[in-house]
């Protein structure tokens, strides 16, 4: 199935987007923009769409088909992502429970770290069990960011 990129610049830096035909596969942040494919797909074009109105404060719930490549306990767990209300954050070990799966923090913590789709599928949400922010691919500034802006209380100071 033939892949289509394009790239959104946002206020942390450029997020490169990945997609076939029916669904986005990949999005997350990247050092440099690329040139993008000319002719994209719906689901690309809604999926620059969406994240444009995200980081404008337009969008808290995203409407895009995805299919993030990944183990069945993978998706489970981005699955569950999914779920954490915008604005809100919850533990590794909540979503470990939340699977049933009480004993898995560490491997969720692996599946967070391993997820495709950044932001729509929201791993910057999960922080550590003493409220503290951890692990986040696109650095703990970027997931600071993204959770300041999802409570409304972005700092002036607080750009890319």
């Amino acid at each position: 199935m033939k892949m289509y990129t394009t790239y959104y610049k946002s206020p942390l830096g450029p997020v490169k987007i990945v997609g076939n035909q029916d669904s986005i596969v990949f999005l997350d942040f990247v050092e440099e923009e690329r040139p993008g494919d000319a002719d994209l797909p719906f689901c690309l074009k809604a999926g620059v769409k969406q994240i444009d109105e995200y980081f404008k404060g337009n969008r808290s719930k995203f409407l895009l088909n995805l299919d993030p490549a990944g183990t069945k306990f993978q998706r489970s767990v981005w699955r569950q992502l999914e779920k954490i209300p915008f604005g809100e954050v919850v533990s590794y070990g909540q979503i470990a429970e939340a699977i049933g799966n009480p004993r898995a923090c560490r491997a969720v913590g692996n599946a967070n770290g391993k997820n495709p789709i950044s932001i729509i599928i929201p791993c910057h949400r999960v922080i550590g069990s003493d409220g503290c922010l951890t692990g986040y691919g696109g650095g703990l500034w970027r997931k600071e960011w993204l959770i300041k802006h999802e409570r409304g209380r972005l700092p002036d100071d607080m750009t890319a």
